[in-house]
């Protein structure tokens, strides 16, 4: 593995992706940031040695290196989940490949299902801590110590520096930040009414089927991470309407600018 990370770093610095300082990764319908990279190197996820390859018709498959905002980047468009039949370490091996090229802070996003009934559709939500149920950890196979501490420390996953100048952002640009707790689920089917119910006596805010396997690695990595949840879908179970994945990603690209104003004025104070 440390072999197969070394030929995906050495491949990606021949093609010019040297020393980036962020690191950000866009969820579903959220690839509009990639227009304000200057000077832009594209590297598609099939052609980058043990990448895997997205196979969710509405994400990219591009890992995107630029300036942005005035700091070095690399943009993953399109990321991979459980629900494709990918393992945590597969999920989390850009996270892995990033670091490697250098990368000092994640920016992460996702669309994901308002369970806080105070939530509103088109929002966004500000990850202050997360649940996992997805069933497994990136960190559960034998080498794991070749990448760092096998029992990793997660009090804190979400920087709290990051998230004082996000808020500090928002306020400013008049930007509605909720802060709340995510619970990460497998998918790809959503929930029913008793899931919801569930999910809010547990104490989740809102729902969705990525993030989390990248975060710890990333808290395995000693990286710095942020994540932002643009809130797609109201999840009330007793006023549960019928919701599409398209509806989904119409809702993700409305409020997107919202969350590129965000990422953009933060990437500037950083």
């Amino acid at each position: 593995m440390v072999k197969q990370l070394d030929e995906t770093r050495d491949y990606l610095i021949q093609r010019g992706f040297e020393n980036p300082e962020i690191g950000i990764v866009l969820g579903t319908g959220l690839g509009q940031l990639v227009e304000d990279i200057e000077d832009a190197i594209v590297a598609h996820y099939n052609h980058i040695p043990h990448f895997p390859v997205s196979t969710v018709e509405f994400h990219k498959g591009k890992l995107i290196y630029g300036t942005l905002y005035g700091k070095k980047v690399v943009v993953m468009q399109g990321r991979f989940h459980h629900y494709e039949g990918y393992d945590f370490f597969e999920i989390t091996y850009p996270i892995r490949a990033m670091e490697s090229l250098g990368v000092k802070k994640f920016f992460i996003s996702n669309a994901a299902g308002a369970i806080n009934p105070d939530f509103n559709k088109g929002e966004l939500m500000i990850l202050d801590d997360h649940i996992n149920l997805q069933a497994g950890s990136p960190l559960a196979f034998k080498e794991v110590s070749l990448f760092g501490e096998r029992f990793v420390d997660m009090y804190q996953p979400y920087d709290p520096d990051l998230l004082e100048a996000a808020f500090k952002v928002a306020k400013e640009h008049h930007i509605k930040l909720n802060k709340g707790v995510y619970a990460a689920v497998i998918g790809p089917q959503l929930e029913t009414r008793a899931e919801y119910r569930y999910l809010k006596i547990i104490g989740a805010d809102a729902v969705g089927m990525s993030t989390v396997p990248e975060v710890i690695v990333a808290n395995q990595l000693k990286v710095p991470v942020l994540a932002i949840s643009v809130l797609t879908d109201e999840c009330d179970p007793d006023n549960l309407q019928p919701v599409s994945v398209e509806e989904i990603i119409a809702t993700a690209n409305k409020a997107e600018p919202q969350m590129i104003k965000l990422f953009k004025e933060l990437i500037k104070i950083i």
